[in-house]
């Protein structure tokens, strides 16, 4: 707008957001007149730029197409997450287009997942919910599922997981999504037994297992079973760990079990087993997990077979380990796990004390760390010890205390007190002599042949008179 005299001008400018600028202008002067076209210039490059800002931000996403995740694809991994966003920012509702955003989430997640942005993950859920009215509830349960699992991925993500399963179970609880609510709290109940947060675990699976019951979904009542199982066993109540465990096994017989699910219960068997002294048993279960867990390439499977030499070693057959580990199927798992059995068998078959502390020092991540292996090296160092003991005395028939505890490098009341409790366990025949301080051994006992032979002789006696009286009542009668 242009006003006042020939010569004196006020000239109106536009500066956007309702801002304008007032001048007066000579146009007279040449000078004024060449500015004045620059700031009508300058004007409508304003103009023009705010247009193209309202266009761009009207078209920010991207079409809903197989070309557009295809582009995402190729492109660097920032580059490609940024077109994947503005995929999911498509307001489009249909068929197709749903269909693409599953596909861009799924990737999306897996990109995120790569770079360990976990609080990006978990924004995402929350970004996802109203798409999550658009999609059936079965893929939704497979979205939220699939992103909670890439968050699990992320290493030291623990305290995010719970909180954000927490959030899931409580916006789940509004949409009333039961079926997805029971899965995330199964897994937020895992994921508080493993920050070792049992009450909280135990509170939470005694009320769903109750629900889930009522429902009669058995895959999800096998999770839970098996999951309360390992939390008794945790708790160290072996009992209620048994009963779980059979209760997991009698709903898995009525469905078909995934073999990565029915490898976890075998494995959970062993453990139980292994825990109850029964060695033989809980490596038959060690095995069948091995072999379900190998043929799926599961990480899983190293453990399985890492319990089986335990088991193996339990039971004074040391000498198989090496058979075991130079395998086919062994061969395929040498590492410091199978190194740090293969120690700790060649310090049993020696029956070397000292080689077994080199071994707990030298492996100690996968021997003390290990909590199934760290239940038994009690057991281990015992076994170890007593026969450490047998093989130092087997050439004396009296010996001083002194000496044994100076050859097997131990205090010599520690030593003293294991030679009285072995000769109390009869594991050999002796006595100890505290006022000489030392050890006589006898030499074995011969059993002798009558005695068997005259209690069976007066137990079959026995039989014939019982026999007789049966047939004198019978005539009497």
């Amino acid at each position: 707008m242009v006003t006042g005299s020939s010569h004196i001008k006020c000239k109106e400018f536009s500066l956007g957001d309702g801002v304008m600028w007032h001048r007066q202008v000579d146009v007279s002067h040449p000078i004024n007149n060449i500015i004045s076209k620059r700031e009508s210039r300058l004007h409508l490059l304003c103009e023009e730029e705010r247009t193209l800002e309202v266009s761009t931000m009207s078209t920010s996403y991207l079409p809903a197409t197989t070309d557009s995740i295809v582009q995402a694809l190729e492109a660097k991994t920032l580059e490609g997450i940024s077109i994947l966003y503005r995929i999911l920012e498509n307001p489009s509702s249909s068929p197709e287009s749903l269909r693409i955003k599953e596909q861009a989430i799924t990737h999306l997640s897996e990109l995120l997942r790569q770079e360990n942005r976990a609080e990006e993950l978990r924004s995402l859920l929350t970004q996802l919910r109203p798409f999550f009215s658009l999609i059936p509830k079965a893929k939704t349960a497979k979205i939220v599922r699939g992103i909670i699992d890439a968050v699990a991925k992320i290493p030291g993500t623990s305290d995010l997981q719970i909180s954000l399963c927490k959030e899931m179970v409580e916006w789940t609880r509004a949409e009333k999504r039961t079926f997805l609510r029971q899965r995330v709290e199964a897994r937020l109940a895992a994921l508080l037994m493993e920050s070792k947060e049992y009450s909280e675990a135990l509170t939470l699976l005694s009320v769903l297992i109750k629900e889930v019951r009522r429902l009669d979904d058995k895959l999800l009542l096998v999770d839970i079973d098996l999951l309360e199982s390992k939390l008794h066993f945790s708790l160290r109540n072996l009992p209620k760990a048994k009963a779980a465990l059979t209760a997991a096994r009698t709903a898995a017989n009525a469905i078909y079990v995934p073999p990565a699910q029915q490898g976890t219960i075998d494995l959970q068997s062993g453990i139980l087993h292994a825990e109850e002294k029964d060695y033989k048993t809980a490596y038959s279960y060690f095995f069948e997990a091995f072999e379900a867990f190998n043929a799926l390439e599961d990480p899983r499977a190293v453990f399985s077979l890492k319990y089986m030499l335990l088991c193996k070693i339990m039971v004074s057959q040391a000498d198989d380990v090496k058979g075991i580990i130079s395998s086919k199927a062994g061969l395929q798992y040498v590492g410091p796990e199978l190194d740090a059995m293969k120690a700790v068998a060649d310090a049993h078959s020696k029956r070397s004390l000292k080689l077994f502390e080199t071994a707990l020092q030298n492996f100690k991540p996968q021997l003390e760390e290990d909590p199934i292996v760290h239940r038994h090296l009690s057991s281990l160092y015992d076994t170890l010890l007593e026969q450490n003991l047998c093989r130092l005395i087997e050439p004396f028939s009296r010996v001083e205390i002194d000496h044994i505890a100076e050859l097997i490098e131990l205090p010599t009341s520690h030593v003293e007190k294991k030679l009285s409790q072995m000769i109390l366990d009869k594991k050999f025949a002796g006595t100890l002599d505290q006022g000489a301080g030392c050890l006589i051994i006898f030499d074995d006992p011969k059993t002798d042949a009558i005695y068997p032979s005259t209690l069976e002789t007066i137990t079959n006696m026995g039989k014939v008179v019982d026999s007789l009286f049966v047939r004198s009542a019978k005539v009497m009668a």
